[in-house]
């Protein structure tokens, strides 16, 4: 299955001002669907599992499920304009190619949902998110029991929210938040479709791999990836223990870093451009930040040196310093909170890509490439936002998720 992109950006601020209040009869017919659909969903199982795949009638019924389930998430993400219908026929501008029923492999059927764990996982992260905790709240000496529940927001959570203030504002949806809500609506739809035996195809979290179409224009930080997806089981079990000097060494340096940041900005402010020794000092300290977290969360395996020198195997090439506006320097705190708030969403699929990377790599001696390219567009953006609020450079980070830029066509004979 693919995820088929056919926007133009342009959005409608009065249906993006009432999003939520326009979407309520969706949210209800979604809710009554998915209890039709759990029902659906367990006959499914048990005649998948007698004849060795998904019988048609239920089949189609839980593909229509997963296209409407898509459509409603571009919607409500604002990665789509149109108001969606409510029977999932294909042709939204965001939409989903499911195959038909095929045979699939008992033995996945029977494990369907314990093989599906590391994917929800994914899902939740890039998605909407999860709720977590639980247990007993406190309040005037009263315990009561169902609180300490702690909302964390997924990518597609935070790209729906930035981009309402960005639509609203401008009439159209950026870019780049566009196509990273549309990475999230992508991932769910095969997650959905992969719990529901629609396909037996694991899902895949490489960006490349959903969609040719993100889009990635040039930016003075770039990533480069140079691994060949190989991990060393030893240094994979001890890959915490083996990190503590860096992270010790990545605090003390922070401290510095922030210093000279202030410093940069007084400089930028007055000259217009960054000053050179500040500028070479805070890159070194963004490409370290870069190969430690590759190292933490096993995007990465060579142990990485403690200079940020060039050369690691998941590195970023920063621009030399240039002209910067003095007025977005003047605001750039505040200018870099949006970057902030998508780079702390971007962090809990990095959180998660180490986790279950951690597992895949002991076990099978490899990183996965669909989770190795998650976590490398991931620390990309970060790199970009220090990059921009240590103001090395005005040009704002870029959200797609692509890695690398889309292929030319070919020019006609």
């Amino acid at each position: 299955m693919r995820i088929s992109v056919d926007d133009d950006l342009r959005r409608s601020r009065l249906t993006v001002f009432f999003r939520l209040l326009l979407a309520i009869p969706h949210l209800v017919w979604f809710l009554l669907w998915s209890i039709a659909v759990f029902f659906a969903a367990i006959a499914t199982w048990v005649a998948a599992l007698v004849r060795g795949g998904a019988p048609a009638g239920l089949h189609e019924f839980l593909s229509a499920y997963v296209r409407y389930a898509t459509h409603l998430a571009a919607y409500l993400g604002l990665a789509a304009n149109p108001y969606p219908g409510f029977t999932g026929e294909p042709g939204y501008p965001v939409d989903v190619e499911l195959p038909g029923p095929q045979p699939q492999a008992r033995w996945k059927i029977a494990l369907r949902l314990f093989l599906a764990v590391p994917a929800l996982a994914i899902a939740a992260v890039v998605g909407w998110g999860f709720n977590s905790g639980g247990g007993q709240a406190t309040h005037n000496g009263d315990t009561t029991e169902g609180g300490g529940f702690i909302t964390v927001g997924g990518t597609l959570a935070a790209c729906a929210f930035l981009g309402w203030f960005a639509s609203l504002a401008l009439g159209r949806m950026p870019n780049g938040l566009r196509d990273l809500a549309g990475y999230g609506v992508a991932y769910n739809a095969q997650t959905i479709a992969y719990v529901l035996l629609v396909t037996d195809r694991y899902p895949n979290s490489d960006p490349d791999a959903l969609s040719p179409a993100w889009s990635l224009p040039s930016h003075p930080v770039r990533l480069e990836v140079d691994d060949d997806g190989r991990r060393s089981r030893l240094t994979v079990a001890f890959r915490l223990l083996l990190a503590l000097p860096h992270v010790v060494w990545l605090a003390l340096w922070s401290v510095a870093a922030i210093l000279a940041a202030i410093a940069n900005w007084f400089v930028a402010l007055v000259s217009g451009r960054s000053a050179e020794p500040l500028h070479r000092f805070l890159a070194a300290y963004v490409r370290y930040t870069v190969h430690v977290s590759a190292f933490l969360f096993v995007v990465a395996n060579p142990f990485p040196g403690f200079a940020g020198t060039p050369g690691y195997p998941v590195d970023v090439t920063i621009a030399p310093a240039e002209r910067q506006s003095r007025w977005i320097t003047f605001f750039r705190t505040f200018l870099a909170l949006p970057a902030f708030l998508l780079a702390g969403a971007l962090a809990g699929a990095m959180l998660a890509v180490g986790i279950l990377g951690w597992f895949a790599a002991l076990v099978t001696g490899r990183m996965p490439t669909g989770l190795r390219n998650l976590g490398a567009m991931s620390i990309r953006y970060q790199a970009q936002t220090h990059v921009y609020w240590f103001v090395l450079h005005d040009r704002y980070p870029y959200a797609s998720p692509a890695l690398r830029a889309p292929a030319e066509p070919e020019a006609l004979a």
